[in-house]
């Protein structure tokens, strides 16, 4: 058994899949023995610790960017990972219910912005956005979701709005950074585990 094939079955073995599962990515790295491996694994290590946010909220945060990047293996794992730092059937749905509608929101408001046409901020939206009222997670953290679902999917309005409200709530830029440098390794994770 090669040093690769080994640290992949470390890899699938910690989110919970067959060792002998692979993808056509997992196949590519491992023929290559590439020393990609072990930065994947500590990468994928480091999603789950953070000195800003809380085990639970690692958890949500990571399932909300699986869902949003339609990632099977990583949103079971994630959910069973949430479930075992106590978040409720509540807080898993909002944090898959956020995923969606940032998807719906990205998508609206990055035409907005690319189009810079004061027309199409006069018409309403008709996108109905009552997740965002009352999030069962609290204001603060749905936002910090909220934010990293837009990083993900590129829309500098969204990110630059939610960044904003997360400051007049008074969250720290270390915490914002925090849920952005997870968002990011769960999307790059998945880019070779799906």
């Amino acid at each position: 058994m090669t040093e690769s094939t080994e640290v992949i079955e470390e890899i699938l073995e910690s989110i919970g899949l067959d060792k002998d599962y692979r993808t056509n990515s997992l196949t590519l790295l491992e023929k290559g023995e590439s020393r990609y491996l072990r930065d994947l694994k500590l990468n994928f290590t480091s999603i789950l610790t953070s000195a800003q946010l809380s085990a639970k909220e690692c958890a949500l945060l990571g399932l909300s960017i699986a869902v949003n990047n339609n990632n099977a293996p990583l949103t079971a794992y994630f959910t069973k990972y949430a479930e075992t730092q106590e978040a409720t059937a509540a807080e898993i749905a909002e944090a898959v219910g956020c995923a969606s509608l940032l998807a719906c929101n990205n998508v609206f408001y990055r035409f907005r912005h690319f189009t810079q046409k004061e027309k199409y901020t006069q018409i309403p939206a008709r996108i109905r956005m009552q997740l965002m009222m009352k999030p069962v997670t609290g204001k603060e953290f749905f936002e910090l979701m909220s934010l990293a679902v837009s990083a993900v999917n590129g829309c500098e309005m969204c990110v630059n709005s939610h960044e904003d409200s997360l400051i007049k709530l008074a969250t720290t830029e270390e915490r914002i950074f925090d849920a952005i440098r997870i968002a990011s390794l769960v999307t790059a994770t998945g880019k070779v585990i799906f």
